[in-house]
């Protein structure tokens, strides 16, 4: 084997320019990849973790038949207070749960005593939903207090809508809001600060304290629209919400039908539907890689057969076996994708390692928010991208091997 791989780099250099020109296109090709799969994964990274840390958390529980009206804010479908306290202690009990957050979601009208507008609003207790969503404070333009995220008698306003109305941080305004009972309730409020917008459901939401909401809405025993749940690692989330609709399972209306749904941050955004076209789109460039390297292995290894016939032919009638001679083609052809694999995989984490130093800023969403990528690709899917192009280049050697192998040593004797 070591003389074979010997024997086929020797072919390879006698060929220099060729061997150059087609060992470079793979590695362009290897760091093309790498580069796209760092800057693609970072992106996916930096706008999950900017909607599940800021807004929506990793899983949500609510009532059955809550999200099927979600965009009306209904508040005849909210989780009673026994079943809720249920909730809270399996949530407490489930392994993988590291926090969660009772909300509480419903449209109002704002004054300023000067204009009135709609605002979607969700009551929440700070310290619980700090937990369930940590980066919220990050999203605080101009906080009234900066050590604390919000207290009874304040909301923090989105930041459309405030601009809009000329509102900022330590003025009063009016909240208005109809009960489920139709009955309208008012009270005033500071405004703490203003909530950058983000896309997705959710942000360009207000916040207010969970017991201004409870009273806001005239709520007799206080009722929950979502419990928002943090799991400990963000791997973990399938298996901790497999946990949790287990142990919702049992607990049914008197008709038998299930009393909670729990859904993932996937469920809940549309921009999961992005990510997917991520996906299909790192998978496009990976299908492209492959022809390149099969057509730029698979072109040299037939020009290489097409000039050694007459040496094919003097190697066979000495004696070397037909296998001998096709494995020393698919070593030309091993060796020539290794050598590119490993030069791109080189000038690909290079490329990665540069664009972390200088920073990359990408601008998203109707609102234009800017996400600062940390590109990366992990050890697996360098090697990943190496083996491809290995399998590829020994898949695209057969063929010529296979026909300088069935060569005849008197007709190849006689090619000119």
């Amino acid at each position: 084997m070591i003389k074979v791989m010997s024997l086929a780099i020797r072919n390879l250099l006698r060929y220099k320019r060729r061997t150059l020109l087609t060992g470079l296109l793979i590695a362009v090709g290897v760091m093309a990849v790498i580069v796209f799969t760092g800057l693609s994964g970072s992106f996916k990274r930096a706008i999950v973790g900017q909607i599940t840390d800021s807004v929506l958390s990793h899983l949500q529980v609510h009532k059955k038949g809550y999200m099927a009206s979600i965009d009306n804010l209904p508040l005849d479908r909210m989780i009673p207070e026994k079943p809720f306290h249920k909730l809270t202690d399996i949530l407490n009990q489930t392994p993988g749960v590291d926090g969660f957050s009772p909300r509480i979601k419903f449209g109002a009208m704002l004054s300023n005593f000067a204009q009135t507008t709609n605002v979607r609003l969700n009551g929440i207790d700070p310290k619980k939903e700090l937990t369930a969503v940590p980066l919220l404070p990050s999203r605080i333009k101009n906080p009234l207090n900066p050590d604390v995220l919000l207290t009874p008698g304040q909301v923090l306003l989105p930041e459309i809508l405030a601009k809009g109305m000329g509102i900022g941080a330590g003025d009063t305004v009016v909240l208005v809001a109809n009960n489920k009972d139709g009955s309208v309730n008012g009270m005033t409020f500071v405004v703490a600060g203003v909530v950058e917008s983000l896309m997705g459901p959710g942000g360009r939401d207000g916040y207010l304290h969970l017991d201004d909401a409870a009273g806001l809405l005239r709520m007799d025993t206080p009722e929950i629209s979502e419990v928002a749940v943090r799991v400990t690692g963000f791997d973990t989330l399938a298996t901790v919400a497999d946990r949790v609709n287990q142990a919702l399972a049992p607990m049914t209306t008197p008709k038998g039908q299930p009393l909670f749904e729990v859904h993932t941050w996937q469920q809940l955004t549309p921009f999961y539907n992005v990510v997917r076209m991520i996906d299909l789109m790192t998978l496009g460039i990976k299908i492209i890689l492959i022809a390149v390297v099969l057509i730029s292995v698979l072109n040299v290894m037939i020009m290489s057969v097409y000039e050694r016939v007459r040496e094919i032919g003097t190697l066979a009638a000495m004696g070397t076996q037909p296998f001998r001679i096709m494995a020393l083609f698919v070593a030309e052809g091993f060796c020539l994708g290794l050598t590119g694999a490993l030069a791109g995989a080189v000038l690909g984490t290079g490329v990665l390692w540069i664009l972390n130093l200088t920073g990359v800023e990408v601008a998203f969403g109707g609102a234009n928010q800017v996400f600062e990528l940390a590109p990366s690709v992990t050890p697996g899917e360098v090697i990943s991208a190496c083996l491809i192009v290995l399998l590829v280049s020994v898949l695209a050697s057969l063929q010529p091997a296979a026909k300088a192998a069935a060569l005849e040593p008197v007709d190849a004797l006689r090619h000119v």
